[in-house]
């Protein structure tokens, strides 16, 4: 019966959008309110108290499943919003703001999906930007479709919603004076053959742990609110480092507001809320002040800050005659590996020399031993992070049950990162 009823529904559907499309024989109505339009162009003519607010006349569909939006000038505040809404959505709120409604906002690159309180979603928009939204047609019958989003043709993510009987149509909102935008409902938008082998080899499955995290490829991309030390986002690797495979980079793409990132090493079951480096079992070096945080909130200067474009890497160097559970094979294989040409800075420093041991486990008792986790079960051995291809320093630790496992934390938004957890092989 109850794949009958779902039929039943979804023949219903059918039916009410032929109804919709047969009509009266005249065109559909676009509506707006607070709105200029010129041809293609929409301009605000408000008094940035009011939402001004365009639909248009026909819904998206398998013929039509995509539109964008130019944003020619952001006026006072840029408060301009591309989405998808019912038809006879209200013209004095913005899109997304109100159920059955989904819009992505220029001003500050949220995503609402029906609700007045938007999420992080992708970057800020900014004159000359365009901004795309489509749906995924195979879907729109069941009741429900995916909604993605683009700026400057790259897809920037995707949202699943309802559908109401009568479809989602095209709207852009607006809120400041000055702000003008083009429309274009004829839009067409294709996957770049690179792109769409991206999606595919996304590498989400390296990743066991991602919380406000966004995996794209090798970019990750912090989707937390950025508003206390509460919301870090963490991305911790599926595998912990071994001997095999030892050392790990992340590049910055993109600082954010703070570049609140940190690069290091936590165990399995490191808290979701806490920076590497914050609690126990961890370590990280924190790009925003340069500095080492080692199991505690309070950390100690270590190297330079990192910005934008600027290569954190973070590694284990092993005792020779370190073998983890469940790993073993011949230790001249892995004194082969070498470093890749772009990293020539980079030396495989996978195990230290006797004397050079002795020296740092000397160092390290005179700096208090540097907060080793005594309680747990395993052996020491000493972390090291570089910065551009140059060795910044090193830590000593003991390896947790399970292993050490490479974790990224951010925590401002827009901030953005490329991770190679393989710099070394090759």
């Amino acid at each position: 019966m109850d794949d009958i009823n779902v039929l039943h529904h979804r023949c219903l559907l059918n039916l009410r959008r032929r109804i919709r499309d047969i009509g009266d024989g005249r065109p559909a109505q676009e509506r707006y309110m607070r709105l200029q339009k010129d041809g293609d162009t929409l301009s605000y003519q408000g008094n940035s108290e009011e939402v001004g607010c365009y639909v248009a006349g026909h819904p998206l569909s398998k013929g039509n499943c995509y539109f964008e939006v130019t944003i020619a000038d952001t006026g006072v505040r840029g408060t301009i919003a591309v989405g998808l809404v019912p038809k006879f959505y209200r013209l004095d709120h913005q899109p997304g703001w109100l159920p059955y409604s989904v819009a992505y906002h220029a001003d500050n690159g949220k995503l609402y999906n029906g609700n007045p309180v938007g999420q992080q979603f992708g970057p800020k928009c900014a004159r000359g930007d365009r901004i795309g939204c489509g749906i995924h047609s195979e879907n729109i019958e069941a009741g429900f479709t995916i909604v993605f989003f683009t700026k400057n043709g790259n897809k920037v993510g995707s949202v699943e919603v309802p559908v109401s009987a009568e479809g989602l149509f095209p709207a852009v909102g607006m809120h400041s004076m000055g702000e003008e935008v083009k429309v274009d409902l004829q839009a067409e938008w294709f996957l770049e053959e690179d792109e769409s082998m991206m999606m595919v080899d996304s590498h989400e499955d390296d990743w066991g742990r991602l919380f406000d995290v966004r995996v794209s490829g090798t970019l990750l991309e912090y989707v937390g609110k950025g508003k206390s030390i509460m919301d870090v986002g963490l991305a911790q690797a599926r595998q912990p480092l071994t001997t095999r495979c030892h050392y790990y980079e992340v590049e910055i793409v993109d600082a954010g507001e703070k570049c609140y990132i940190a690069l290091g090493l936590a165990r399995r079951d490191y808290p979701r809320n806490r920076h590497p480096g914050w609690s126990r079992g961890s370590v990280a070096y924190h790009a925003d002040d340069g500095k080492i945080f080692h199991g505690s909130g309070v950390g100690d200067a270590f190297g330079p800050r990192c910005l934008k474009g600027d290569i954190m890497g973070c590694g284990i160097m092993f005792p020779r005659d370190y073998i983890l559970d469940g790993e073993g094979g011949d230790v001249d294989d892995w004194d082969r590996m070498e470093v890749r040409p772009g990293h020539a800075g980079v030396q495989n420093v996978l195990y230290l020399n006797d004397d050079e041991e002795e020296e740092e486990e000397e160092e390290e008792e005179e700096e208090d031993g540097e907060e080793v986790e005594q309680g747990q079960e395993g052996r020491n051995v000493t972390v090291f992070f570089t910065r551009n291809g140059k060795l910044m320093g090193r830590r000593e630790m003991r390896v947790p049950p399970g292993g050490l496992y490479p974790t990224v934390g951010m925590l401002s938004s827009g901030e953005k990162v490329k991770v190679d957890l393989h710099p070394l092989s090759g």
